[in-house]
């Protein structure tokens, strides 16, 4: 072979794989994963979603790639990394970390699919039109924790009977922070309990919170599903500890980190199903035909090791309805 035609050859084979290579990539459909939360504290959220999308059949690396992006806490980043995803042309958005990636998503396609996870009430927010009918091109997984922030102040109570002050946490970015912020306040007026809003929408705004809980005389604080906090887990478990604060939060995984108690859905299993979701859009389905899923069981979690930290007594009555004790 001559010398010319060996590096005609060469050079056409340089050629032919990068082609083959994005012709392969073409036939196999992308997942735009956006989430406000970050990568670390996440893992456990993307195996439940991964898990998901593996029931519907649906398997990455093998019939599936997925594309991440993260705001980590900075919704501000999120309508950049949504046009980003919209770029590359994704064949189904997952909206991860409730509000903030669901409205970014939103405003970012009208045609690609978005599937949502952990939104609370996303009628109200104009997310979908309708809960059983959501209509265009997106529908998701509901959890409505603002409705539970009474029901987080009466638990709350119950491990510090004394207290008539439970201060309730909200980020004033978030798009729910008007919801989170009259929800809890009115029903605990029922209780004979005053609950101040904190604002904190950063990690100096979280440090200024909890340590004004002394001069507020609050004996516990309420801190609601919200994907800034929840960015934050560890960090507002230990500010709990070091003011030594009773706290009820929403999610299972802050007891699992060591907060004091929790009351909520699962959220593990909200991105399963918004996993399964994708997979079903993947094989054909439309999302304006798949309802809006909301959780139907809300857990109570305890973890007693923190509770005896803070010297708390944990009445017989509310451990015998506590659907895990952490010990």
């Amino acid at each position: 072979m001559r010398r010319r035609e060996f590096i005609s050859l060469l050079g056409g084979a340089t050629v032919a794989w990068p082609l083959a290579a994005r012709a392969q990539q073409a036939a196999m459909p992308v997942v735009g994963f956006l989430s406000s939360r970050s990568p670390g504290e996440s893992t456990y959220v993307v195996a439940a979603f991964r898990r998901g999308m593996r029931e519907a059949g649906f398997i990455e690396g093998e019939n599936l790639a997925i594309a991440f992006r993260w705001a980590e806490g900075r919704y501000d980043r999120l309508p950049t990394l949504a046009a980003e995803l919209v770029d590359l042309r994704v064949a189904v958005l997952f909206a991860a970390g409730g509000q903030p990636s669901a409205l970014a998503a939103k405003a970012a396609t009208a045609t690609i699919p978005v599937v949502f996870s952990a939104i609370n009430d996303p009628v109200a927010l104009g997310v979908v039109a309708n809960l059983n009918r959501p209509g265009g091109n997106v529908t998701g997984m509901a959890v409505f924790t603002a409705e539970l922030g009474a029901k987080s102040v009466e638990l709350l109570k119950q491990l510090v009977p004394a207290t008539a002050i439970i201060a309730y946490l909200v980020n004033p970015s978030s798009p729910s922070a008007d919801l989170y912020s009259k929800e809890a306040p009115a029903a605990a007026r029922a209780l004979g309990i005053a609950v101040p809003v904190l604002n904190a929408g950063t990690e100096n705004g979280l440090d200024d919170a909890f340590a004004s809980l002394a001069k507020l005389g609050a004996g516990g604080i309420v801190v609601p599903a919200e994907p800034f906090f929840d960015s934050q887990r560890d960090r507002i478990v230990a500010l709990s500890a070091r003011y030594a604060v009773p706290a009820i939060y929403t999610w299972r995984e802050y007891a699992v980190a060591g907060g004091l108690m929790t009351y909520g859905p699962s959220l593990t299993d909200s991105y399963r199903q918004a996993g399964i979701y994708v997979g079903r859009i993947l094989k054909g389905e439309k999302p304006a035909d798949l309802p809006v899923m909301r959780p139907t069981k809300f857990d109570l979690v305890i973890n007693l090791r923190t509770a005896k930290t803070l010297g708390l007594n944990v009445p017989d009555k509310l451990l015998a309805v506590a659907d895990e004790v952490i010990e």
